[in-house]
This record gives structure tokens, sequence and C-alpha cells, in this order.
């Protein structure tokens, strides 16, 4: 069973950069595209981006293009999102997701999700 943990969230300046992990603990990591999401407070989940099982391919959110990178390292059961340029709208809790379909921005096509990490932007 895929057990996904989120860590490296917290506060930051606008302009600053932060590194969010999400580790797997269960199941065959390489076996699964992992995707990034946020949910801003009264706000739905947006995507972040998503990455190949091998690391080849990754798509991001227009939002974020420029500024984040997703990468993974399967022989650590982790994937990463380095975020760069950081903005007051980009404060949001984070979460790291796993599916066995393709790749996709789509949140409903991921099976497996984390509890989230808080970034705070601030201006």
């Amino acid at each position: 069973q895929v057990q996904l943990v989120e860590s490296g969230g917290g506060l930051v300046q606008a302009g600053g950069s932060l590194r969010l992990s999400c580790t797997n603990s269960g199941g065959t990591f390489g076996n699964y595209r992992m995707g990034w999401f946020r949910q801003a407070p009264g706000k739905e989940r947006d995507a972040v981006a998503a990455i190949s099982r091998g690391g080849v391919n990754s798509v991001y959110a227009d939002s974020v293009k420029g500024r984040f990178t997703i990468s993974r390292d399967n022989a650590k059961n982790t994937v990463y999102l380095q975020m760069n340029s950081l903005k007051p709208e980009d404060t949001a809790v984070y979460y790291c997701a796993a599916t066995r379909g393709g790749l996709s921005l789509d949140a409903y096509t991921y099976d497996y999700w984390g509890q989230g990490t808080q970034v705070t932007v601030s201006s």
C-alpha cells in the first residue's frame, strides 16, 4: 500500500525558495507517476506539477512554469518540488499524489494522497 508523507513546508518571504519532499513508505515507488497539488483556503485543489515514472517527463501548471521544478529519486522513494521566486499567491497546503495512470495534472486520476504540508509566503 502506498503511503505518502510530505515535508519541507514552512514560512518564507516573497521571492524566497523552499523544497518540498514526499516520501513513499509502501508499494513500488517507480511504478507510479507522481504529482504535486495545492489548495488555498476557500479554494479548490489545483494542480502544480507531475512527473513520469522514470523522471524524464514532467508537466507544470502555467502559474508555476519557470519557477517550480519537480524531480524524483526512485532509489530514495522520494519526489521533490523545488519552489523558487515564491509569491504570496503560492500560499497553500501542498499535497503529493501517486497514480498508476498516465502523466496528468488531473487530480481525479490520482490514486493515493499524502496529508499535505503548509507553505506560507509572506509579502
